[in-house]
């Protein structure tokens, strides 16, 4: 999976880069003062790049909890979010990510104590507010968990503060060191769903919805919060019956009144981003839908967004509680 390792010489004897060397040992190993000298020069190819990701190494120094963009909770008072790693394993043609960065390559902070201590200082200055942490934005929480390891990290971190919530947000079927540990009460997975035909076309490299709806079901039965996200609404001619067959198929398995959370929302890519991945996908269809630009923003026009979202908000609530519901409009 991975042939090639940047290594940040001040973590090159860190626990968790020797145990990496060891999981990759024929990777060539490349040394390097700082990740940007490799992730941030702006020659590069995204897309060449993403058929064969490095992995770089490094410690992130400050910025380790950021407060949320709005629109991005679940009802929470406080939202924030950490990235313990940059790039996703999956190449969605939405993703901000490949608008957002020059490089396809994966950055993964090694120093996951610093990150931590910081979460529990906001816990600690804040008692008695119910805290939000969202891990899943600028990566997918559990894709690439074999290799780093970062919920069995973190999670024992979060059961010991009682004012803290951590979402887990992912397309991947790697559940297996959740479903080998007790159950954690204030830890939300919460699964992005696309229905299949679209998936297909735009979510390269995820497990099918099929596969994700399967974990999300173990994960349930054993006692998970499970949140189901489907945003962004992609627009199909015939997206009316693509969303009701994706709602029928979803809540088939899964028990709407164990859910925690369930959101609804547009595609969306600040301008500059759609630019830079309109141009590294000129083929893409999606980008041939009706959208429009506003204030910065790439969505559908207005019209088709509030269609879109009162159709499918309309089909959602047949099927699950009101108070369940958390529709993003940002």
């Amino acid at each position: 999976m991975i042939e090639t390792l940047y290594i940040e010489t001040a973590v090159q004897f860190h626990p968790r880069v020797t145990a990496i060397r060891r999981r990759f040992p024929q990777a060539r190993v490349i040394g390097c003062e700082r990740y940007g000298e490799v992730f941030n020069p702006r020659a590069q190819n995204f897309r060449l790049q993403k058929q064969m990701p490095a992995l770089i190494l490094a410690e992130k120094y400050r910025n380790f909890v950021l407060p949320a963009p709005d629109g991005y909770g679940i009802g929470g008072e406080s939202n924030y979010y950490f990235s313990h790693m940059l790039n996703c394993l999956y190449d969605c043609r939405y993703c901000f990510l490949q608008g957002m960065y020059q490089s396809a390559n994966y950055v993964l902070f090694v120093n996951y104590e610093d990150f931590q201590q910081q979460i529990r200082q906001l816990c600690l200055d804040r008692p008695e507010q119910q805290i939000h942490f969202f891990s899943g934005y600028d990566c997918d929480s559990l894709a690439f968990e074999p290799v780093t390891g970062f919920a069995e990290q973190f999670l024992p971190v979060f059961a010991e503060l009682p004012n803290a919530w951590l979402e887990l947000r992912t397309k991947s079927t790697q559940i297996r060191s959740l479903l080998n540990r007790p159950v954690q009460p204030r830890c939300l997975i919460a699964f992005s769903l696309s229905p299949e035909s679209m998936a297909g076309k735009v979510e390269a490299r995820a497990p099918t919805v099929a596969r994700r709806l399967e974990a999300a079901v173990r994960l349930q039965r054993q006692g998970w919060a499970i949140g189901l996200r489907f945003d962004p609404l992609i627009y199909q001619h015939d997206y009316r019956q693509q969303y009701r067959d994706l709602f029928a198929q979803v809540f088939a398995l899964i028990d709407p009144y164990a859910l925690h959370s369930v959101s609804l929302g547009v595609f969306r890519l600040p301008e500059q981003y759609f630019k830079k991945t309109h141009k590294l996908y000129p083929e893409e269809r999606l980008f041939a839908s009706p959208i429009q630009i506003s204030d910065g923003m790439v969505s559908y026009r207005a019209d088709l967004e509030e269609m879109m979202m009162g159709e499918c908000t309309k089909m959602l609530l047949e099927y699950i509680p009101e108070d369940r519901f958390f529709p993003c409009r940002s």
